[in-house]
């Protein structure tokens, strides 16, 4: 059954991923009509760019090196193009649908046609790759973001704790080793008592990341009480198995349903991501059995990767609950999507005593572009009011 829905759901993705890019293809190559001899050329680029990050993706799984890293990226801008030549395309034709039944273009327009086309579609890749400059520049540009809770509960040993937070990492292909070290130095510089990586923190395949030896990398990190992380659903995708022992042994401890205490101080709860049920037959366990594990006169915090049903964790006790899956949306304008799916797609909430973060996230999945947010790590400074 389960193989059957992962066959469908392909089967729907390549369908759909063909037939936007032959809307795009055409509609670039009517606009060619009179330089009949770049058209082959047209079509031959236009053919490898649309499958430029399958085969990247394909040739890693085998042979990963600069050409397969090439191809993975130039597949991976291409996915961030796409929306914006589509978007564009679109405009385009309701535009010319309005002239259809209204006459709204100009005569000038109208007797100059194949020039304007011309004009207008190159304008259009013009626009298009200056988006793209800008969000590659943008993704770059972490940010630090600085929050302040004071929880009313009895911390017992220490009155103050800084947490430093990263969520939606996606080493791999993509997020590599130096840009990663560029993290790690921004982490460090923060001096955390302790650090929390809320899900997602390898992308898929986990070759890239040993071939480059990020866990190197990992192993940078330097807090007081330790490096803790939950998965995320691209921890399942890529084998959750090999992806929490890859990160256990780099001195990442993964949290796994289950709650530990931190230096007598507050209890960190990790849940394992939502999609487990779709890769195995288990389900997670429930927060209430979870909260069984712990002393509630302490502070709490929770760790879980999707923002869905936030109401769970004030009724159960939780004092800060962190997420991030979402990247909110990370190319405008899908951010107006992910605002309704979420009842947070980026930023804070609270709910009675029980206080949310939910991280646009530090790296990118897919695309190494992001016009809908800025990449962040997060500060967080805890006080701690005895009651």
């Amino acid at each position: 059954m389960r193989s059957t829905a992962f066959i469908l759901f392909f089967t729907i993705f390549f369908l759909l991923y063909g037939l936007i890019n032959y809307y795009i293809l055409i509609r670039g190559y009517q606009s060619l009509t009179q330089h009949t001899w770049i058209k082959p050329y047209y079509l031959v680029f236009f053919i490898i760019i649309s499958l430029s990050f399958f085969i990247g993706r394909i040739l890693e799984n085998y042979w990963f090196n600069p050409i397969s890293r090439t191809f993975v990226w130039i597949g991976a801008l291409w996915l961030a193009a796409i929306l914006y030549f589509i978007i564009g395309i679109l405009l385009l034709d309701t535009l010319r649908l309005l002239n259809h039944f209204f006459s709204i273009y100009p005569h000038w327009l109208r007797n100059n046609y194949q020039m304007v086309k011309e004009l207008i579609g190159g304008g259009m890749l013009v626009i298009v790759l200056a988006i793209l400059g800008f969000g590659y520049w943008n993704a770059t540009e972490v940010q630090i973001k600085n929050l302040h809770y004071v929880i009313k509960k009895n911390s017992y040993n220490l009155k103050q704790m800084k947490i430093v937070s990263m969520s939606d990492i996606h080493l791999g292909s993509i997020i590599g080793k130096s840009k990663f070290d560029d993290i790690v130095s921004k982490i460090n510089s923060l001096k955390p008592d302790i650090i929390l990586l809320p899900g997602d923190i390898l992308d898929e395949d986990l070759g890239p990341v040993i071939k480059e030896n990020i866990g190197e990398s990992l192993r940078k990190m330097e807090s007081r009480f330790g490096v803790f992380a939950v998965t995320g659903n691209h921890e399942f995708i890529g084998g959750v198995g090999v992806a929490c022992k890859y990160l256990e042994s780099n001195n990442v401890r993964v949290l796994r349903d289950e709650a530990v205490k931190v230096n007598n101080t507050l209890y960190l709860i990790g849940r394992d991501d939502r999609s487990l049920n779709r890769f195995g037959k288990k389900q997670r366990i429930s927060l209430p059995d979870l909260m069984k594990q712990v002393d509630r006169s302490y502070p709490v915090i929770l760790m879980d990767h999707q923002p869905f049903n936030l109401q769970e964790a004030a009724d159960n006790g939780i004092d800060l609950q962190l997420s991030g899956h979402t990247h909110h949306g990370q190319l405008w304008p899908l951010n107006f999507i992910t605002r309704m799916v979420y009842e947070v797609s980026w930023g804070e909430k609270s709910i009675g005593n029980t206080f949310y973060y939910v991280s646009c996230g530090v790296g990118t999945w897919g695309p190494p572009v992001r016009t809908g947010s800025r990449p962040e790590i997060v500060q967080i400074v805890l006080d701690f009011e005895n009651e």
